[in-house]
């Protein structure tokens, strides 16, 4: 049986959305190819859930391994425009299309944050907002690394949620 804990780190609240001057900052091998532009821009605010278990490549270390995050993506007003959830990371719009996608590269997203991602995403799924999708940039990360606290033979099978936020960017060609 799983014990179900929860750890509320507090996230700070963190411009909406990324002015166009700091995409500049954006690391290299995160950044979109040429030819794509902004299609849509959201924060993802939720929690990604890790479970205390062996590692992949060393079944006798234990680990805190990542099972799927869980946020609703808001626009700049604080609607809710849709979801991310996963496994598979999956973006699906209030209107119910949806993608998935492929990482392509991480960037460091600062102390105690989840990393900056860049995903190829996958054809969409259902027409509307993720209709013709090309790449989503996570950015601006706070918040949703791994639980700080031990791993191991006492709390085996433990799971732990984290609270995190992030700017998602949606890029179709054009």
């Amino acid at each position: 049986m799983h014990n179900f804990n929860r750890k509320i780190t507090p996230v700070l609240a963190s411009a909406l959305l990324l002015a166009p001057v700091a995409w500049a900052a954006v690391p290299d091998s995160v950044q979109v190819p040429a030819g794509n532009k902004v299609a849509l821009e959201t924060v993802g605010v939720g929690e990604i859930t890790y479970e205390c278990r062996a590692k992949a490549d060393a079944a006798d270390e234990l680990t805190w391994v990542f099972m799927g995050p869980d946020a609703m993506l808001k626009d700049s007003g604080g609607n809710e425009v849709g979801r991310y959830f996963g496994p598979p990371a999956t973006w699906q719009a209030a209107d119910g299309s949806s993608v998935t996608g492929t990482q392509l590269a991480v960037a460091p997203g600062g102390d105690g944050n989840i990393p900056f991602q860049l995903v190829r995403a996958n054809p969409a799924e259902g027409e509307g907002a993720m209709t013709g999708v090309t790449y989503i940039q996570r950015l601006n990360t706070q918040g949703g690394v791994a639980p700080a606290m031990a791993c191991g033979q006492d709390n085996q099978g433990e799971r732990q949620i984290v609270q995190y936020q992030a700017d998602y960017l949606f890029w179709k060609a054009g």
